[in-house]
């Protein structure tokens, strides 16, 4: 699927002063109710209506702690980007030094785990707190590129008065998500940060264009992580009689005998052998593999006693969780902001949803229905039977449950 195009805030040639002072007047005439010059983008303003309900304050700083060094090297140990950073800093770091800006890499929720950069911008941010080990997340320090961009799933700029927090308007920023490119999962995002002199239109066009080459140097590296189980799988499959299948970590196949070969596996997080029920193959032994799992399903219990028959879409933590009950066992899984929504739309709607219609309840008017499409395809590869189309449903039979935080009222305007 082809990338979101990259949504920057200032076009070619046009003079970034008078850019800032409208948005500066756009954005004093959102917060007091007037009418504001020109209408925010319509990213921005779902996030700032994001950011008001949550009650966020945009005078206030974020007093959130800043993460012990421990718990940041975890974090970044965690978030498999480190073997990243090599590519990184050779494709981004020479524009942002060049360009007074910093380069800021996040995890999936917005914790900065990086920032690489002079000197004199780097003293600017620390008095943002725009620091290691800071969160970044829009519940955290309103709109900005890395939040929202995490939250849309899309590579996004983010300039001056287009910010929600007063400290944040003198900064431009352009972030661009990255993505495990064989699940699509969300694992971050990458950002150039600076000044708001140093803006320039290009900036998250060249960002989102060094995350797609990110997601290719993993595409590529999970390939021969799978070839070299494959390799690994072969005479252990040879030994064994009746149905059985070799996934890498994230539940990829590598080889299988007696099987249909599924696209993926949803492996639970916490995976351990022994006796397991997986969606789409049913109650299985599991046994470790170096660099994956050797899973061997029931033969004798057939499949479809052992559907899942409850599902509790969970909102109120952070990252969001779906439940999956069944009368053979239980397997949760975390969502992403973005698969969040989409299945917040559908447990709202049982009779379903077209992909138009699900466009617009997650990117109002106008939205891409082709981003619609992809996104459900990604959320069937973990939800399988779970999910079904023409419309976009729940399937029917699936108890579901919704569990979300109840509204903040509004803080001051």
């Amino acid at each position: 699927m082809p990338s979101p195009r990259p949504e920057s805030a200032l076009r070619p040639g046009e003079d970034p002063r008078e850019r800032a002072r409208v948005l500066g007047l756009m954005r004093d005439a959102a917060l007091s109710g007037s009418p504001p010059p020109v209408d925010p983008r319509p990213v921005i303003s779902a996030s700032w209506q994001r950011v008001r309900d949550a009650g966020l304050d945009p005078r206030a700083q974020s007093e959130l702690p800043l993460l012990e060094p421990d718990d940041l090297e975890q974090r970044r140990a965690a978030s498999g980007l480190e073997p990243l950073l090599p590519l990184l800093r050779a494709r981004l770091l020479p524009v942002a030094e060049a360009a007074a800006q910093i380069m800021v890499v996040v995890d999936a929720e917005g914790c900065v785990l990086w920032r690489e950069g002079g000197v004199a911008v780097r003293r600017r941010a620390d008095s943002l707190r725009f620091v290691e080990g800071s969160a970044w997340d829009e519940n955290s320090v309103g709109t900005n590129a890395i939040g929202t961009s995490l939250v849309v799933e899309a590579p996004l700029h983010v300039y001056a008065g287009e910010h929600w927090s007063d400290g944040h308007q003198p900064w431009t920023c352009a972030a661009a998500p990255l993505h495990d490119p064989m699940t699509g999962r969300l694992l971050g995002a990458v950002d150039l940060s600076g000044p708001a002199h140093t803006v320039h239109a290009s900036t998250v066009a060249l960002v989102d264009a060094v995350a797609r080459l990110v997601e290719v140097e993993l595409r590529l590296a999970h390939e021969q992580a799978v070839e070299r189980l494959r390799v690994l799988a072969a005479p252990v499959l040879a030994r064994l009689s009746g149905p059985a299948l070799v996934v890498s970590q994230d539940g990829i196949p590598a080889a299988a005998v007696d099987l249909a070969v599924p696209g993926r596996v949803a492996l639970p997080e916490t995976l351990q052998a022994g006796d397991v029920w997986l969606p789409g193959l049913g109650r299985c032994s599991v046994e470790p593999l170096p660099g994956g799992w050797l899973l061997r399903p029931d033969a004798n219990r057939p499949t479809s006693q052992v559907e899942p028959t409850h599902l509790v879409l969970d909102l109120t933590g952070h990252p969001p969780q779906v439940h999956v009950a069944t009368a053979s066992g239980r397997w949760q899984h975390s969502l992403t902001p973005r698969h969040a929504e989409v299945l917040r739309a559908l447990a709202r709607s049982p009779e379903g949803r077209s992909a138009a219609q699900l466009a617009e309840d997650l990117f109002g008017e106008g939205g891409s229905r082709v981003t619609v499409r992809a996104e459900m395809s990604r959320l069937r590869r973990t939800l399988g039977p779970l999910l079904q189309h023409q419309p976009y449903r729940i399937a029917a039979g699936v108890q579901v449950e919704l569990r979300e935080s109840p509204p903040v009222p509004p803080g001051p305007a």
